[in-house]
């Protein structure tokens, strides 16, 4: 056994005298991971201990129960480290990302290159180096996370970045470009958008917004509340914030039309250099209600068949059109209530019926699959 132990494992010792205690390294696929094997005295398997470098327990993540079913099973240890390595290789060649580890220059690299960044600009770095978190602030003070996704080769090849953004994050990259060169180009884009943000963020501040009900910096659109089941979906481009964006009444159809022939009749009233929410007020000649005065929960009117505000991430978006009504629903609880009547009927993706408070006519379209 120890023969054979020493043979398959050349750089896997003991370092006591009782041979109860290895040391060293295990090689699967021409790579080597560090072990270490603590015995007890009489040598019993099934109550050893491995301890395990980072590397062999990310890859053995998933796989313990199969390691630990193996040392009560293994007759001896060179017999158990034969069906640990095949462990490791199907490891391997389910996590192609383990099978190679980086050169001590590409930590040396990656330290130098925080260092010159500023430590004040790091929130976070995961434990296999390849994932950092960088905090930054645009023109306005608002707080932005970028994430950076490096990969294990040296020099370091173009990582992967993501961030809290409403255009995708395009960075130019070289094999000279820095930690720091990449952090200015996405303080360049926070710049870029610093307008876009003070316009929803003016939104937000002197509205009642419907949706989405916790904005984040990637959300282009709100739906803000107008009065009763009447509200406006407003989307911005976010390279032309202040342009006319683009516009959906929605609510009873007796309330809608007349602020829909506003929006279209007044639409050369638009003006760039003013506010969006100015613009808005004079396009539809109204005052849009705002926090200072009046009440949210007076817009929150809960769905007349399932009882609640919002359904998942919906709201109330359908509403009878009969003016003595105006009862809401949530589209999808409209739509399996009137699937489920006998005189109900559909027409393409329209089902006809009628309210379930009023009997009066109710439309609704089909239900649209939810990105």
């Amino acid at each position: 056994m120890e023969q054979s132990l020493v043979k398959d494992n050349p750089l896997l010792l003991p370092v006591n005298a009782q041979r109860t205690v290895y040391d060293g390294f295990i090689t699967v696929q021409e790579r080597d991971f560090r072990l270490r094997i603590q015995l007890p005295p009489d040598q019993q398997l099934k109550r050893a201990k491995l301890h395990c470098c980072w590397q062999l327990k990310h890859l053995l993540r998933g796989y313990e129960h199969i390691v630990k079913q193996r040392l009560q099973q293994s007759s001896d240890l060179s017999g158990f480290l034969v069906e640990l390595k095949t462990v490791l290789e199907v490891g391997l060649k389910r996590r192609p990302e383990c099978r190679s580890m980086p050169p001590p220059q590409y930590y040396s690299q990656l330290i130098s290159e925080m260092e010159t960044l500023g430590w004040d600009k790091m929130l976070g770095i995961d434990v296999e180096f390849q994932t950092l978190k960088l905090k930054a602030e645009d023109s306005s003070g608002r707080q932005h996370i970028l994430s950076v996704k490096l990969k294990s080769k040296h020099p370091m090849e173009a990582p992967e970045c993501s961030a809290d953004l409403p255009l995708p994050l395009a960075v130019t990259w070289t094999p000279q470009s820095t930690l720091q060169q990449l952090y200015g180009q996405f303080l360049l884009v926070l710049r870029s958008l610093t307008e876009f943000w003070d316009v929803l963020d003016e939104v937000d501040g002197r509205t009642w917004v419907l949706e989405p009900e916790k904005p984040s910096r990637s959300d282009t659109m709100r739906r803000i509340a107008i009065g009763n089941n009447v509200s406006i979906k407003v989307e911005l481009n976010p390279r032309h914030p202040r342009m006319l964006p683009e516009c959906c009444l929605l609510g009873a159809e007796h309330v809608v039309t007349p602020l829909r022939d506003k929006l279209n009749a007044n639409m050369h009233l638009w003006n760039p250099d003013a506010g969006v929410m100015h613009n808005l007020q004079d396009v539809l000649e109204i005052q849009f209600p705002s926090p200072a005065t009046h009440d949210k929960s007076s817009f929150n009117l809960d769905c007349g068949i399932c009882y609640a505000y919002r359904l998942e991430s919906a709201v109330p978006d359908q509403v009878c059109n009969d003016p003595r009504c105006g009862q809401p629903f949530h589209q999808a609880c409209l739509y399996e209530w009137l699937r489920a009547l006998p005189s109900s009927r559909q027409s393409f993706n329209l089902v006809f019926g009628e309210c379930p408070y009023c009997s009066k006519p109710i439309t609704v379209k089909m239900n649209a699959p939810r990105s």
